[in-house]
């Protein structure tokens, strides 16, 4: 998976938003994203303009930012407050200025999704 994400053009990360997998400090990195900021990347050897574009959660979406490329919430689920994303993630978490609330998917979105996308409803989750 390493050398898939590292070279893609923009990687979007789906994943469970819980403070174990958003920790302050990783005991091992298997895919890098920015690094330790701008330029990071290419200094390692990445080709310029890769790297994490958004990273999607149960709680809501995250970007980075432009300039620093620290992970910053883009747009909170329906339902879903920033303290509840903050109390989830292990490091200092800013959000973006206006933060907007995440468009809920249409019927036919939700169709190709679970049909095309993950039949096996192995990332949806399957419905009990």
């Amino acid at each position: 998976a390493n050398d898939l994400a590292s070279f893609c053009w923009r990687t979007l990360i789906v994943m469970k938003h819980d403070a174990k997998k958003f920790a302050p400090k990783l005991d091992f990195l298997t895919t890098p994203g920015y690094l330790t900021g701008p330029g990071a990347r290419e200094a390692a050897g990445l080709p310029a303009g890769t790297g994490p574009h958004r990273v999607i959660t149960d709680l809501c979406v995250l970007d980075f930012h432009p300039d620093t490329r620290r992970m910053r919430v883009k747009s909170l689920h329906p339902g879903k407050t920033l303290d509840q994303v903050r109390a989830a993630t292990g490091f200092e978490l800013t959000a973006c200025d206006p933060l907007t609330s995440t468009v809920e998917p249409s019927d036919h979105e939700l169709h190709i999704l679970r049909t095309e996308v993950d039949p096996g409803r192995y990332i949806l989750g399957r419905v009990s």
